[in-house]
């Protein structure tokens, strides 16, 4: 086995300690480069530092579940989780291929998972992170955002969202207030975690929300120009395919 960098995600220190037993015994050349307990610890390690082979992370953190770390960032390490038994995760696992570890783990479970990893092709890495992307519970839709600001992770209420706005370099979110941070998701990835019957996906550019929208125009050729509560970096135009899916959500149908 080459040397390989690990990073331990877990609250507990018996369970971490214990970890670092068996990681040892299992062979001397695995480097733990750290521990984070929570969240915000997670994001914060992987940002500043991703150089990293493997991640060991708990599901169950210290200020809320682990699934909310793939939120806020893209992961492109692998992860083995480990957990208590856990009905949704279990399945998420197996639907998506990614492996897990339940407690109390033995030994020779995370030696034959460090061994699968070590011998993984980079192709097989990259279809393996694709499942990571899979694992947030289906149809639980977000109320808040973590969104990162330098060293903090800043919570901001979705119902506070007056747009999400994104351009070839990057996305940013506009609140109500007129204030507005990046976000280092995509459009595609931020509207499978908002209710649809409060967000519509205006355009390219634009996710909207219906509180927001102060004026609807109909256009000359048929297409939508929307205007929010709020100012917005150029116009909303809702294409005339989409014109009649807009007014229907709009009033609620």
């Amino acid at each position: 086995m080459n040397k390989m960098k690990v990073l331990i995600v877990e609250d507990e220190t018996a369970a971490y300690e214990n970890l670092v037993e068996m990681l040892r015994k299992i062979n001397p050349v695995i480097e733990i480069v750290g521990n984070t307990e929570s969240i915000e610890q997670t994001v914060y390690r992987l940002q500043m530092n991703p150089d990293i082979d493997l991640i060991l992370m708990d599901i169950h953190l210290s200020d809320g579940s682990a699934f909310a770390v793939f939120d806020i960032i893209n992961v492109e390490t692998p992860v083995i989780f480990t957990t208590a038994y856990d009905e949704y995760a279990i399945k998420a696992f197996k639907v998506n291929s990614v492996d897990y570890l339940l407690k109390p783990i033995k030994s020779e479970e995370l030696e034959q998972a460090i061994l699968k990893f070590s011998n993984r092709t980079k192709t097989e890495v990259a279809k393996y992170l694709s499942g990571l992307a899979h694992l947030v519970p289906e149809q639980r839709y977000k109320n808040k955002l973590l969104v990162p600001i330098k060293d903090k992770l800043l919570p901001v209420d979705l119902q506070s969202v007056s747009f999400f706005y994104t351009t070839e370099k990057a996305t940013r979110i506009y609140q109500k207030t007129g204030q507005s941070y990046p976000y280092s998701k995509t459009l595609e990835q931020i509207m499978v975690s908002l209710d649809p019957t409060h967000f519509f996906r205006a355009n390219k550019q634009f996710i909207v929300s219906r509180n927001s929208v102060a004026n609807i125009t109909v256009w000359f050729d048929n297409r939508l120009l929307i205007t929010l509560d709020v100012e917005t970096p150029e116009r909303i135009y809702v294409s005339k395919n989409r014109a009649a899916d807009f007014k229907g959500w709009m009033v609620g149908g």
